[in-house]
């Protein structure tokens, strides 16, 4: 019974030792501590501020009219009338008009065709072109609506005026006889922030924290003789013990950066966030989890620490519109979605985004927090490997070191022996 509580007792120093040289590690390292502390700190803050308005009004646009018509200057003068559009100028062509867009002066052109009011007076469709600068989502948004609920107005008063009916409720009728009504649910100011954010925030958890994690590994590669990833110590002698000891420093950290970026941030710029903080809790300790273990994993096939950027910072956009925000889930062919549960963002972010934004429980999100779990086990299971198989190379390292040296040592003995003897 001693021996096995030496044993627990050793282990337990042990992995007390590897945390505590992981730990010093990523506060030594400015690398590290930028991608764990620095970036998970300011980069929310800077997104979120950005798209802090949710909307965005009387965005300036530029006008070419070449149908200089009563029709397309009251297309103008409604377009000017919406609360998220501003008729900047008129301008003489297109040319002109880009090169008020490129300037930063407009950020859309309207153009109205010469054929405009003649295809309208003649009974025949005509087009409105509208070009948008799409470095802001938001001015696009604005810009493009407006052109849209002005041409469908201008539309249904067309047909009241060749409907020959002879009430107003007749002519409400022909212009628009299955009525609706648009509400938005979840996103009642349709805001770009209150949709993309809460994904955000889970991607830059599970990014950041493989990029520390990596960088950490490179380093550590490239301080070693033999670009080994384990160094030679008695403490990490065996894989749990190291693969303990390293993800309890990981998830200390990012325990607090989680909690800050999932209840902090969205409440500071009054983002909406339904969750409660315990349903929250059992949904972070399986993500967490999940993507330090992915970390881990991901970390032994870094060789230098350049490596680990040109590995997970590409992906980071792919991986947003395979989790089935900015793009239906079901629309997404089957051999893609495979990939995407791959990585822990995937039902991270679901669950997430149902809980925040739609306020659902924690038994509503049950299914994506139990593949997480999965996860959990499975890059639990492949970082042992790994770190296995590492152990494995720096033991033979270190035993080719040393037989070297013994070769060495008995060299110099041989060679003093014959100078003694000559």
């Amino acid at each position: 019974m001693s021996t096995y509580h030496n044993n627990i007792k050793e282990v337990i120093n042990d992995a007390a030792y590897i945390w505590r040289q992981e730990m010093k590690q990523v506060f030594r390292d400015e690398g590290v501590l930028i991608f764990f502390i620095i970036v998970p700190i300011i980069y929310p803050l800077l997104y979120s501020w950005i798209y802090n308005n949710e909307v965005v009004h009387e965005v300036p646009v530029v006008v070419v009219d070449d149908s200089h018509s009563a029709l397309s200057r009251e297309l103008v003068r409604k377009c000017d009338a919406s609360p998220d559009v501003k008729v900047l100028c008129h301008a003489a062509d297109m040319d002109e008009a880009k090169s008020l867009v490129s300037r930063q002066l407009a950020k859309g052109i309207y153009y109205i065709p010469s054929d405009f009011a003649t295809r309208l007076n003649r009974m025949e469709q005509a087009t409105l072109s509208v070009y948008c600068d799409m470095s802001l989502m938001l001015t696009y948004k604005a810009i493009y609506q407006t052109a849209v609920a002005v041409t469908q107005h201008m539309g249904a008063e067309i047909q009241k005026k060749l409907s020959g009916k002879y009430t107003v409720r007749e002519e409400q009728i022909q212009a628009r006889p299955l009525d609706f009504s648009d509400v938005p649910i979840f996103n009642p100011a349709g805001g770009y922030g209150t949709f993309v954010l809460p994904a955000v925030l889970i991607l830059i958890l599970q990014q950041t924290l493989v990029l520390g994690i990596g960088l950490s590994a490179g380093t550590a590669r490239e301080n070693s003789r033999y670009g080994d990833l384990i160094p030679v110590h008695p403490a990490f002698s065996g894989i749990y013990r190291i693969v303990g000891g390293k993800a309890l420093c990981y998830l200390m950290i990012y325990a607090i950066m989680g909690a800050y970026l999932t209840m902090v941030v969205p409440r500071l710029f009054s983002f909406v966030t339904l969750v409660r903080w315990q349903d929250l809790f059992w949904m972070m300790v399986p993500y967490l989890l999940a993507c330090v273990f992915f970390g881990m994993t991901v970390s032994c096939l870094v060789r230098y620490r350049e490596n680990v950027m040109l590995l997970v910072v590409f992906v980071s956009v792919p991986l947003l519109f395979l989790s089935g925000v900015s793009w239906p889930q079901s629309a997404i062919p089957g051999y893609w979605q495979g990939i995407s549960w791959l990585f822990p963002s995937t039902f991270g972010i679901r669950a997430f985004v149902r809980m925040s934004t739609m306020g659902a429980s924690f038994g509503d999100v049950s299914p994506e927090v139990r593949y997480l779990w999965i996860q959990s086990a499975a890059y639990f299971g492949a970082a042992c490997l790994v770190y296995g198989h590492q152990v494995r190379i720096s033991r033979r390292h270190a035993h080719d070191r040393l037989e070297h040296l013994r070769k060495k040592k008995k060299v110099r003995e041989l060679m003093k022996h014959v100078k003694q003897t000559s």
